[in-house]
């Protein structure tokens, strides 16, 4: 297959094959590689009717040198843990994690878009519930799948700001739901919202928290940053916010450079005092927001075109150790 690099967008493409682990009697299988991109399930499987489904995203990174790097996979593998254990599923352990991320990427190398594309083979880890259950319970059996697929940038602005806007009908999750762990659940109920969002032209929104609407948790598909007029690294604290790898490897960054790094509750009306506001996440690392709608009230921060100077710096920081122009001192990446 001849594939177009530069025209990649954010969508899926078939690949040479999937790999797939099934976990029964206490213990996972050796996993293979699938070729055809379809599982055969049982009707009655937890995944479909209990929820018991939960997955990451991650990606794999071709280098000037002719390598492919994996960015960050063992912090996928202990989220993805975390998620099991908040849904009673059987836990992957973090060397099966890598050893099946690192065989389906050697499986399908030739999808790894060449250094210098922008392009990346996105890596999507899996695990479900996939045993029969008619009563409210756990599977007795699991199914742990990797695909991948080559993907370009998510927005195709680049570092271009976006608008956002406050759905208050809407919540994302409750405080001591699952609004932490990656469950499929939540990206279902994000559905609508979205779509409503997406119909008024605003390519993401943004969630308060439920009990009052007053605090700022996170965009539809990404954890909230900013940068304080002090010039300070800032990111919101809640229980139902899903912790963001790419969020924490921004906060270890900003640290570096020498910026006060702030956890904390941000009330929405802190916005109109933010330096710059972005969406942070694998997808797209970051994503500048410049206009934020509620009701009738219009909240602009940050400049109008681009994006602002310390998150843009933060971006070129980040994605140069992705592809391995800047030292990966941190130990961030993995040789397939």
């Amino acid at each position: 297959m001849k594939i177009d690099w530069s025209s990649l967008g954010f969508q899926y493409m078939d690949t040479n094959c999937h790999i797939r682990y099934v976990w029964r009697d206490g213990r996972w299988g050796d996993g293979e590689l699938v070729g055809e991109p379809y599982l055969r399930l049982h009707i009655a499987a937890t995944a479909l009717h209990y929820g018991q489904a939960a997955f990451e995203g991650l990606k794999a990174f071709a280098w000037r040198d002719g390598s492919v790097r994996l960015f960050r996979p063992q912090a996928n593998a202990r989220r993805l843990a975390s998620s099991a254990r908040r849904t009673r599923m059987a836990e992957v352990p973090e060397e099966l994690f890598l050893d099946a991320i690192r065989r389906v990427v050697n499986a399908n190398r030739e999808f790894v878009p060449p250094y210098g594309t922008g392009g990346s083979l996105y890596v999507r880890p899996l695990l479900i519930g996939s045993g029969p259950q008619i009563g409210v319970n756990p599977a007795k059996e699991y199914t742990f799948i990797v695909l991948v697929t080559p993907v370009g940038a998510y927005y195709k602005g680049g570092l271009t700001p976006v608008r956002a806007i406050v759905l208050d009908d809407y919540d994302r999750a409750a405080p001591q739901g699952v609004g932490h762990v990656k469950v499929a659940g939540n990206y279902a109920a994000s559905l609508e919202p979205h779509h409503l969002a997406h119909d008024k032209g605003f390519p993401v929104e943004l969630y308060l928290d439920c009990r009052e609407h007053r605090y700022i948790e996170e965009f539809g598909t990404s954890n909230f940053i900013a940068i304080t007029k002090d010039g300070a690294y800032l990111t919101a604290k809640s229980s139902s916010i899903l912790p963001s790898v790419t969020n924490d490897g921004l906060q270890t960054l900003a640290r570096e450079m020498g910026m006060t790094v702030e956890v904390r509750p941000v009330d929405f009306e802190e916005l109109p005092g933010l330096a710059e506001v972005a969406a942070c996440g694998t997808a797209v690392v970051i994503t500048p927001v410049n206009e934020i709608l509620r009701g009738e009230r219009v909240i602009r921060v940050g400049p109008r075109q681009g994006c602002g100077p310390a998150f843009e710096k933060l971006y070129r920081r980040y994605t140069s150790i992705q592809v391995g122009d800047s030292p990966d001192v941190h130990g961030w990446t993995l040789s397939v």
